[in-house]
């Protein structure tokens, strides 16, 4: 998500640098070493991505970063531009407008003791840096020509840092429990060398309604080495802010540390780190870790790719691997959503208005078994809170609208994934449906309003009287009816695959509900007010204008195109808004768009599009990202659109084509199988399809199915200059043969995690 006058605001003076990764001479060998995780970092004429240069284990629960200012909610840790360091944390921030939790940050220093961020920031230049993957290091100016380096690897709750001070220093390491303004608690035990305690903050505590007092991040740090000295800081009411040792190391020795992180307990924190990090080995950790993500990342091979796309494409895979995050630890998990301990497996950072488009569709192929626990996840919090929420950090915080969790279960079922409870998923999708939020006509639910009942769909009582929400009792209104209209069409998919046929017509009907405000006289959609008239032309919308939202009826293209005056008009209406530079790829609205023209007869104009709008918004670069890349959904779209084909109705199983950036892609399925594409002469002026077959037989549809991948297909592209009516000739089906078509054939399984 992005907020428009916000993004407006990025900085974009400074120039931008091109970064090489992987191995000093010759090409990267391992797919790990094509990530940049410099993209996104910092700011230029494309954009801020808002990435962090963290190490992390694919869903990892604790990131561990550099930190060079104070995050908060709408500031993450890092940022390239910054010239120095003010810690080393444990962030559990999952992107730009969400909040931190339970984090915990150390930093080296010499001399006298400095607690506050401003008074122990050391300078550093990427040129003393080293960030990748599997390994961060940085070497600070402590003053007086002395340097501090530090260096991290990491597990799934676990991290191993190491400190070379300069010799003959007063070595110092500083734990910081919580800042100032906040609880925490820090204890030190000389005999065990370790630092212990808690953060309870949870920075976007005002945005839902559960107040969790139980909720804390735990930590236990173990030094390798005996302390000199220790001691505690910000003391006040038995809790303090940090602590502090102190060590004699021998010149060159490195201060080793090894921390481990809970949400259950200080025991489990140290069974957590007992179990991820049992030996003083940090280069055992370190290779564990690069050989975790060249597991996941070989889950993709391309070919013909030049080595920014190389850069940009890794990246964006890796990207697409963070998130949700694991949230259990050794079979048990701390519940956001009761404050209680359960036995199970859980995931939290959830970005579901903007992950349910790309990103949990592209986990489907990548990570099939984490995808079918995710939705248990989910559904274990609707057993504990009430309702899936919509975006977990950890708990309910009522950011954005509709109940997207149902296409995310939608989709689930319709590929056959396993590892969940179908009665409660239909249980969960049909609250979402049917039971407005507490107080939903004496409230506005204006966009973060602080301490209100969990949000679920706003203005529900209003949709199930009048066929739309009016903007003169709700906010957001005309966004709502839209997203519901589609949440209505993922409730009718559930439905229907669970044989519940009554259920099933029934909210199939009311997936039609966006016809209600579509203003035929300015051909666009419009908020409509209590008493039926029409609402100002920019009220009523989320982040975004009538002239995007307009085009947000993923699962019901041709009715969109009848209501507008047929493919011609639609077309025409398609041509305008990419004329008039509506399409705004920094946000989430518009990642389909470019894909409609295969709907309408004109897929080459699909084709033409998506490869301009992949080599405008992505680049090797720090500000290679336009926007914040949302929890894997901005990385998402690049991944589907490299391949060829991108989820515009992720419910639905299908994906419409586009042009494959690569001469050769291949994903590499957890059962078993490969799927291949191929796009012979492909290049930056072969763009254009001029032939497809699937498993050698013609291709005459812009379409793919799910089942087409997954067993192991091979697509074949034939590409040229100009564009050919390839595709031209297919129609869509009708919503309701989509569902019809849908129901899920259990031999496609997807395999392991």
């Amino acid at each position: 998500m992005t907020i428009i006058s916000k993004l407006a605001a990025l900085p974009v003076g400074l120039g931008i640098l091109a970064l090489a990764v992987g191995a000093a001479s010759g090409a990267p060998a391992d797919p790990v070493d094509w990530v940049n995780l410099y993209i996104g970092s910092g700011s230029g004429p494309i954009g801020y991505g808002q990435m962090m240069t963290s190490v992390v284990t694919p869903f990892g629960m604790t990131s561990w970063t550099p930190q060079t200012r104070q995050n908060k909610i709408s500031r993450v840790s890092y940022k390239y531009e910054d010239t120095a360091i003010t810690g080393f944390m444990g962030t559990h921030q999952p992107a730009l407008w969400m909040g931190d939790y339970g984090y915990v940050t150390l930093m080296p220093e010499i001399g006298e003791l400095k607690t506050t961020p401003e008074a122990r920031r050391l300078p550093f230049t990427h040129s003393d840096e080293i960030a990748r993957p599997d390994y961060y290091s940085v070497s600070m100016d402590a003053g007086g020509g002395r340097r501090i380096r530090t260096e991290m690897t990491a597990t799934t709750r676990a991290a191993y840092l190491r400190f070379t001070f300069p010799a003959h220093a007063d070595a110092k390491v500083i734990v910081e429990a919580s800042r100032p303004g906040h609880a925490g608690f820090a204890q030190v035990d000389p005999a065990r060398h370790e630092i212990s305690g808690y953060n309870p903050d949870r920075m976007d505590a005002h945005l839902g309604p559960d107040a969790l007092p139980n909720f804390k991040g735990y930590f236990v740090i173990r030094y390798r080495q005996a302390f000199t000295g220790s001691g505690l800081y910000g003391q006040g009411l038995d809790q303090a802010h940090g602590a502090y040792v102190r060590f004699d190391p021998a010149p060159g020795e490195a201060i080793e540390a090894k921390v481990g992180t809970s949400f259950i307990s200080l025991d489990q924190a140290r069974r957590n780190l007992d179990a991820e990090i049992p030996d003083w080995s940090f280069d055992k950790v370190r290779r564990g870790l690069r050989a975790e993500w060249n597991a996941k990342l070989k889950v993709m091979d391309i070919g013909g790719a030049s080595d920014d796309q190389r850069h940009i494409f890794y990246t964006a895979l890796y990207h697409t691997l963070l998130y949700p995050r694991q949230f259990s630890e050794q079979g048990r998990y701390y519940s956001a959503f009761d404050d209680q301990v359960h036995t199970g497996v859980s995931y939290t950072a959830y970005s579901i208005w903007d992950i349910f488009r790309a990103e949990y569709s592209m986990l489907t192929l990548t990570s099939p078994g984490r995808a079918g626990e995710m939705i248990q996840a989910l559904l274990q919090d609707y057993k504990e809170g009430g309702w899936m929420p919509k975006w977990p950090n950890p708990s309910y915080t009522n950011i954005m609208i509709g109940t997207h969790a149902d296409s995310m279960v939608a989709e689930a079922l319709t590929k056959n994934l396993g590892g969940f409870d179908r009665k409660l998923a239909w249980d969960a999708v049909y609250k979402d449906a049917m039971t407005p939020p507490d107080g939903d006509t004496t409230r506005r639910w204006a966009d973060r309003e602080p301490h209100t009942p969990y949000e679920a769909r706003a203005g529900l009582t209003y949709l199930k009287q009048l066929g739309y929400i009016p903007a003169d009792r709700t906010a957001e209104s005309a966004s709502s009816t839209l997203e519901d209209s589609y949440d209505d069409f993922a409730v009718a998919t559930v439905a229907k695959t669970l044989g519940r046929e009554g259920d099933y017509r029934f909210f199939l009907k009311r997936s039609l509900n966006y016809k209600n405000i579509y203003n035929p006289a300015t051909g666009m959609m419009q908020a409509r007010n209590f008493d039926g008239g029409w609402a100002d032309p920019e009220a009523g919308w989320t982040e975004d204008w009538p002239q995007i939202y307009t085009w947000s009826v993923m699962h019901d293209i041709p009715g969109l195109t009848a209501l507008m005056g047929g493919r011609q008009a639609f077309d025409a209406r398609l041509d305008a808004y990419f004329a008039d530079d509506w399409n705004s790829h920094s946000n989430e609205p518009s990642h389909h768009v470019g894909y409609l023209y295969d709907y309408a007869g004109q897929p080459w104009k699909t084709q033409a599009k998506v490869r301009e709008i992949a080599a405008d918004e992505y680049a090797n670069k720090v500000s290679g990202l336009d926007g914040d890349d949302d929890c894997g959904q901005m990385s998402a779209w690049y991944v589907f659109t490299a391949l060829g084909f991108y989820p515009v109705n992720p419910a639905s199983g299908d994906y419409m084509i586009g042009s494959p950036l690569f001469s050769r892609a291949v994903i590499h399925l957890a059962n078993g199988k490969s799927f291949t594409v191929t796009a012979r002469n492909s290049s930056e002026q072969n763009m254009y399809i001029q032939s497809a077959t699937l498993n050698g037989r013609p291709l005459d549809a812009p379409v793919l199915h799910y089942a087409d991948i997954m067993s192991g297909a091979r697509l074949d592209f034939v590409m040229g200059p100009k564009p050919s009516d390839w595709g031209a000739g297919w129609k869509p089906e009708p919503l309701s043969a989509v569902i019809e078509r849908m129901a899920p054939d259990a031999s496609v399984r997807a395999g392991g995690l």
